[in-house]
């Protein structure tokens, strides 16, 4: 039953659902009134088809009336049209939600009274077969515009009907949705969003509509307190609600979400790539804009590159937004500048710097600590010492990404009750590297170590360099600005230069290991293109997401597309110089971890050597390294017959250490085939092949006795 106004008398101060029932009792007390005055003109009042036809009496009757030009008096105590819109301020007197509404919307006390009017039914059924008698129409359960302003005292050619109107802030918040256009206007219907609905009667959750669009972020326990957090904070107290977080390695999402809890606003993250796809936008917009006006919420929006602004459908959808938030907080972040054509209010624009060593250790400790709790560690098995956060130190994760890679590790942790090891921290990392790379490239999860490897000490000592700038990139280029300006990025670029089979790409793969990366390796069938300017998208494709990936970039034979510029003679001439013009510049902007070999490192251009911060040099191998190799290719699995002499390959053949895994492989089948430990024979049969196959000379010099074994049995 509605409650009317006597029966909160002397309770004291009403809470907001107190206020609503209440109000809602103004309501229905004005119904009663209506019902009356029209069963005092109604011929047939108990008439039970009445409201499905109309008689030649009602006609004539309808003629006589003019109530769209007769003015009807208020009632009293009821609400008056005000003379500005600006009367919102005078409807924050209703108290709780129905006030919050007022002010967030601008909302007159007029529109406050209509908006009652209009969800009235979808509080008490009751107000559904009233309102059907008032329509005089049973099947319109819903009030119209001219039952509404009759309810509200108001007459149908008075300035109430513009109320109504597309801009009025009823309509325009979406607080009030008018169906039946085709209708005349006073016949046409209202109705109230079940998400406004919801939220006057208590309900904060996010409208479901927006499902799988927006997600409303939880804050930090303890937040870092970043003073680019504060600067946000402000931005958006200076009456405009657009800020811009132009992303240089930080967390702009994190900043975002922070900065709007401390604005005391629920922080709502869109899904870009959602909202670019969806079919019809303008309804999800619309819905966006309530929900955050409702809250009161922020909107966060990024990255921006998911959107494209730079396409007319993409700058179009996000000028939308922005019409449609107003004064409502929206922080937008990317890696690209703004471009002030993309909206016609500018942002105020916010530079997110990368937190540092030190602000990263907090966060991977805070969110280690939270995943922890989440997952039923204990305090010690969720706190993370600072070995395990040494060996973080090379990953960059958003916020987002960090929540997720500590809960997977703390869930690996929490299945064998120990605490959280590097290897679960590595797993995890992997886990959020999304798969738009591999559509470029080959990924490459590491499979071997330091000991798989054998090579000189300096070309060692060059790796472990490789291993030690990746690790502290942060530190020095971040912290300590050692890096020049010129746009340069924070990346680390290295160069493996030797012959075929002397472990540079198993080099790679042991780098990526010791950092807890994946290795992509670039092919470049998808990457060299005929037609001209074709190369340089893939390739700024391929850097875009390696970016943002936390593993390394293998450009395997890079003396192909990293050769040298040569003088021009023909338009040929001048789009390879460009392609390699390009390759240059782009090297020096890149922010990740990028590896090239080459066979043949006279062939690079000279300008990119330059450019590298590690030159690991791979000679062939010596007689002892050979040994090493022919012990570790056989490995300890295959059965050796007593006669096998692997100091007698390794002193007379010199091969590489790919050459040297092929007659493993290849002795290995044979000694399968012969059910029998692996013999000499075989070893010597592989070696001979793999000569072949080299198009080596088979000299006695190097074999020995055993190439005439092999001419006795029949080979060549």
């Amino acid at each position: 039953m509605t409650l009317a106004p006597q029966q909160l008398e002397g309770q004291g101060p009403l809470t907001g659902a107190e206020e609503l029932w209440e109000r809602l009792g103004r309501v229905e007390q004005r119904v009663r009134e209506a019902v009356a005055a029209r069963r005092v003109v109604d011929p047939d009042p108990d008439d039970p088809y009445r409201g499905q036809y109309l008689t030649p009496e009602g006609a004539a009757r309808l003629l006589e009336t003019r109530d769209a030009f007769t003015p009807v008096p208020a009632y009293e105590g009821g609400p008056a049209v005000p003379a500005h819109p600006e009367g919102a301020s005078q409807a924050g007197s209703a108290g709780g939600r129905l006030a919050g509404l007022a002010a967030g919307f601008g909302l007159a006390p007029l529109d406050v009274e209509l908006l009652l009017v209009a969800v009235a039914p979808d509080i008490d059924t009751r107000f559904e077969r009233l309102y059907g008698y008032l329509n005089d129409d049973l099947t319109r359960r819903r009030p119209t515009i001219g039952l509404a302003l009759e309810l509200c005292g108001l007459p149908a050619a008075g300035p109430g009907r513009f109320r109504f109107t597309p801009s009025a802030p009823l309509v325009a918040g979406g607080l009030l949705e008018i169906t039946d256009g085709a209708r005349p206007l006073l016949s046409r219907t209202l109705r109230v969003p079940d998400r406004v609905t919801a939220h006057l009667l208590g309900d904060d959750g996010t409208d479901g509509r927006l499902r799988g669009l927006v997600q409303e972020a939880v804050p930090p326990r303890e937040p870092d307190e970043r003073p680019e957090a504060s600067r946000i904070e402000a931005a958006l107290g200076t009456g405009s609600g657009l800020v811009h977080l132009l992303d240089r390695g930080g967390d702009p999402s994190g900043l975002a979400v922070e900065a709007l809890a401390a604005a005391g606003r629920r922080p709502l993250v869109v899904d870009v790539a959602a909202l670019a796809a969806a079919p019809e936008p303008a309804p999800l917009v619309r819905a966006l804009a309530t929900e955050a006006r409702l809250g009161p919420a922020g909107v966060i929006l990024g990255p921006l590159e998911k959107l494209a602004p730079e396409r007319p459908e993409g700058a179009r959808l996000l000028g939308s937004l922005c019409a449609a938030l107003g004064p409502t907080p929206l922080i937008a972040y990317g890696k690209k500048n703004w471009d002030p054509l993309w909206t016609p209010e500018s942002p105020v624009p916010v530079t997110v710097p990368p937190p540092g060593p030190d602000g990263a250790g907090r966060r991977w400790r805070r969110a280690l600590a939270e995943a922890g709790r989440a997952v039923g560690l204990s305090a010690a098995h969720a706190s993370a010492d600072d070995a395990l956060i040494e060996s973080a130190a090379a990953y960059r994760l958003d916020s987002d990404q960090l929540r997720r890679a500590t809960t997977v590790a703390s869930r690996l942790a929490a299945i064998g009750q120990r605490p959280v090891t590097p290897e679960d921290l590595r797993t995890a990392v992997r886990a959020q590297n999304g798969a738009g790379l591999e559509r470029l490239a080959r990924r490459i999860e590491p499979a071997v170590g330091w000991d798989d490897l054998v090579l000189p000490p300096a070309t060692r000592t060059q790796l472990g360099e490789l291993a030690l700038r990746a690790r502290h990139r942060e530190t020095v280029l971040g912290q300590w600005r050692m890096r020049p300006g010129g746009g340069r990025g924070r990346g680390v670029i290295a160069l493996f230069a030797g012959e075929s089979g002397t472990g540079k790409t198993m080099s790679a793969e042991v780098i990526a290991a010791e950092l807890g990366m994946e290795l992509y390796v670039v092919d470049l069938s998808t990457v060299v293109d005929k037609y001209i300017g074709e190369t340089e998208k893939n390739l700024e494709r391929i850097f875009v997401e390696a970016s943002d990936v936390n593993g390394i970039l293998l450009f395997d034979e890079a003396d192909a597309i990293f050769g040298k510029r040569s003088q021009v003679n023909d338009s040929r001439d001048k789009h390879a110089n460009m392609e390699s013009a390009y390759l240059l510049q782009r090297m020096e902007s890149f922010d990740g971890i990028a590896v090239l070999t080459t066979n043949l490192r006279a062939n690079l251009d000279e300008a990119f050597t330059r450019r590298l911060d590690v030159i690991a040099e791979f000679p062939m191998p010596d007689a002892r390294q050979r040994l090493a190799l022919w012990d570790r290719c056989l490995g300890p699995a295959i059965p050796r017959d007593a006669t096998l002499d692997l100091e007698f390959c390794a002193d007379r053949f010199e091969l590489a250490g790919g050459s040297i895994r092929a007659c493993a492989v290849t002795a290995a089948y044979l000694a399968a085939e012969s059910g029998a430990p692996l013999t000499m024979d075989q070893l010597v049969t592989a070696v001979l092949q793999e000569y072949r196959k080299l198009g080596r000379l088979v000299l006695e010099s190097e074999f020995g006795p055993w190439l005439a074994k092999e001419r006795a049995r029949g080979g060549r």
